[in-house]
């Protein structure tokens, strides 16, 4: 049986954790106190006495996302001789547009850049958006320039290295590489046809 203290330590278990991963949350969160001062939270309001407590955020559509990153995303793209589209394709198909994004072999941001490719590129916060696709940008140009302007070769080598994909002359018999591809090429053609 639960007592009347132990009720409070959980509700302020609850409460710390809900504060602490709020940004992780999938679903509002209500809540509401009982007349013995123990709060209650819940995803889903059962009746009138729980209140929304934390709002989950609205999910940005993708025009929103690259609105937010269009101005840096030129402006890096015109330093670098890249064009726009392909920059926001590779955005599209690395992160969806978070900034925040972490892969699980810990590249970081909007163009998920591996620690020593950021560290390469002289970009000190992965995180930063500007940082990050103004360090992206150059990285692809330089793709570009060693596979001579070939956009899946460069893309390969975006995402398998470029020393593997020099060494076989192609796009690597790689699944995750070959569907990388595909799927940049895919938005970047999305991209050009709708023109944003």
């Amino acid at each position: 049986m639960m007592t009347r203290s132990s009720g409070r330590i959980w509700s302020l278990l609850f409460f710390v954790t809900a504060i602490l991963f709020a940004d992780l949350s999938f679903a509002d969160i209500y809540r509401y106190l009982d007349k013995e001062g123990v709060w209650h939270f819940t995803n889903v309001k059962p009746n009138t006495r729980y209140q929304l407590y934390i709002k989950t955020p609205e999910k940005k559509t993708i025009a929103e996302a690259i609105g937010d990153y269009d101005r840096v995303i030129k402006q890096a793209a015109d330093r670098f001789g890249v064009e726009p589209m392909l920059v926001k394709a590779v955005i599209k198909a690395e992160s969806d547009f978070d900034h925040k994004a972490v892969s699980v072999k810990g590249a970081k941001g909007l163009m998920q850049l591996m620690p020593g490719t950021a560290e390469a590129l002289e970009v000190k916060d992965s995180f930063d958006p500007a940082e990050n696709i103004f360090g992206g940008t150059k990285y692809l140009a330089m793709l570009l320039g060693r596979f001579n302007g070939n956009k899946e070769l460069a893309l390969a080598g975006y995402n398998a290295g470029p020393e593997k994909v020099g060494a076989e002359g192609r796009i690597p018999r790689i699944p995750e590489t070959e569907a990388f591809v595909k799927r940049v090429m895919e938005y970047y053609n999305s991209f050009l046809a709708g023109g944003k």
